[in-house]
């Protein structure tokens, strides 16, 4: 057994003391490695989020084609869901509402039209009562700000949800918000003998943007 002076001169010591600056070098792999994997959690998380955004965000980029040229409905013309199946007079409930198309559809981007039944008494300011049946009114789907599709709804009120122009059904599809600066074109309806809705002419306006707006 020796004292701790012979220690200072023995081999072992020396081998001892260079085992910290092994330690201290693993211990800073082990740091760069979670530094390392902090990023990549970290670069994960945002592009889960980033796709979290553009999700619901690629739902509203549906926009109207200008590609079809001819004239969108014309008397005597049926309205359809998007089966394709006329659309009976009891097809909806009063505050009710459904897309249709006109049979045949040029194109199920060409023509979508907003078909909504209120009491005729809840009808007024710009909604064109002789284009209206059973309470029955239809609009044109494709918003006049920006050409996306109205497809949401705040209550009574027709939503795009695109800049959230706002628009009121029971008066003409009146601007009630947003950007928007026209309604949407109102097209003239009734009812068959056999009880088919039908178009009576086409929209009494452009569709989508521009149009005087």
């Amino acid at each position: 057994m020796t004292d701790d002076g012979d220690c200072e001169d023995c081999p072992c010591a020396a081998s001892a003391s260079t085992r910290p600056s092994i330690y201290t070098d693993t211990r800073a792999r082990a740091t760069v490695q979670r530094r390392d994997v902090a990023k990549l959690l970290a670069t994960v998380g945002g592009l889960t989020a980033v796709a979290s955004l553009t999700a619901p965000l690629a739902g509203l980029t549906q926009v109207f084609e200008r590609g079809y040229s001819g004239p969108v409905y014309s008397d005597g013309v049926n309205l359809v869901d998007g089966e394709g199946e006329r659309v009976g007079e009891d097809r909806l409930a009063e505050g009710e509402q459904l897309t249709v198309f006109p049979e045949p559809r040029p194109g199920i981007e060409d023509a979508p039209t907003l078909l909504v039944r209120y009491p005729e008494s809840a009808y007024g300011g710009g909604t064109n009562m002789a284009f209206t049946v059973s309470g029955y009114a239809a609009y044109s789907k494709v918003c006049t700000h920006a050409g996306c599709m109205v497809s949401d709804r705040e209550g009574d009120t027709l939503v795009c949800p695109c800049h959230f122009g706002k628009f009121d059904p029971r008066s003409g599809a009146s601007v009630v918000g947003g950007p928007p600066g026209r309604p949407l074109p109102q097209l003239p309806i009734t009812v068959t003998s056999d009880g088919f809705l039908v178009a009576t002419g086409d929209f009494e306006g452009a569709i989508g943007p521009g149009g005087g707006e």
